[in-house]
């Protein structure tokens, strides 16, 4: 039985043609509460189906250049986890590789 549970709320406010205008979210254990995102992707693993379902949402008013950003910063965080996960090193490694092309090929290091 679970000693704690934890819940993270995530609210989307939907134009009249269902686009997200606004994303907020609340972590009470992490200290967030309320804040406002612009985009989020969101992956659980169903483990009878062995397949991961996800949300992926960004708000009208996400600028391009922050969305390249954003899929680099998550690529990194995944290749992170991976790692984290798995420990296998020489993956982690080519994704790495692969998260510096991505920001080579978006020249996301010549700002």
């Amino acid at each position: 039985m679970a000693n704690h549970k934890s819940t993270i709320q995530l609210t989307v406010e939907l134009d009249e043609n269902r686009v997200p205008e606004n994303l907020h979210w609340t972590a009470e254990d992490g200290g967030i509460t309320n804040e406002e995102a612009k985009a989020m992707m969101l992956s659980v693993w169903d483990s009878k189906a062995q397949e991961s379902l996800r949300i992926d949402l960004w708000t009208k008013d996400m600028p391009v250049d922050e969305m390249k950003v954003f899929f680099h910063q998550t690529l990194v965080a995944m290749s992170d986890t991976f790692k984290r996960a798995t420990q296998d090193e020489k993956m982690t490694a080519t994704m790495k590789d692969f998260c510096d092309y991505f920001a080579e090929k978006l020249e996301l290091n010549k700002k």
